[in-house]
């Protein structure tokens, strides 16, 4: 990584000068899987947009802080909620999280039966306390997302919110039906 750095800061050029608000006005809210390159499906050069990612893309309370900053602050006009096909966060539930976390703190294993433990204890009961946000339905996650988005009291209403799915076979992004709508500024 260091290595990579080192390339990239000798033909920095004036990046160094790209302003702080983004210049294209949107931010993005997706996943933090290695597979999805942002910058490449939406098109964006350095400084053009906010991208907040999180397991799922999903819109978590930090998520909804990032976005409050990134409209009050940094003047930000459209956000779209983008989460991806083939998404890890469909494999698992609370329960089997909150379990796995309880068996022990060691990486699990994903057998096609789903995920299995193969560490050693001790575990941790603090997983009880976390709502792990996975995703049953994705379409139905991406239009609950936009739905929090949309009638959270910090979020103006002025800002238009778009649903998509990244589908990682093909790189297409695909609108989720009714998430326009729930999203539509006032």
């Amino acid at each position: 990584m260091l290595d990579a750095n080192q390339k990239y800061s000798a033909s920095f050029g004036d990046k160094g000068t790209l302003a702080l608000p983004p210049a294209r006005r949107f931010a993005i809210l997706t996943c933090m899987d290695a597979r999805l390159d942002p910058a490449k499906y939406a098109g964006l050069a350095e400084g053009d947009a906010h991208v907040i990612r999180n397991a799922g893309g999903r819109a978590s309370d930090d998520a909804i802080r990032s976005l409050v900053i990134s409209y009050k602050l940094l003047g930000t006009r459209e956000f779209f909620v983008i989460h991806h096909t083939n998404c890890g966060m469909e494999f698992f539930s609370n329960e089997v999280m909150r379990g796995l976390l309880a068996s022990s703190l060691e990486t699990a294993e994903l057998t096609p039966s789903g995920f299995r433990d193969v560490g050693r204890g001790p575990g941790s009961t603090a997983g009880e306390q976390v709502d792990w946000l996975t995703i049953k339905d994705q379409k139905q996650a991406v239009l609950d997302d936009v739905e929090r988005i949309r009638t959270h009291p910090l979020i103006p209403k002025s800002i238009p919110i778009y649903g998509f799915i990244y589908d990682v076979q093909s790189g297409k992004l695909i609108e989720v039906e009714g998430a326009q709508d729930a999203g539509k500024a006032a």
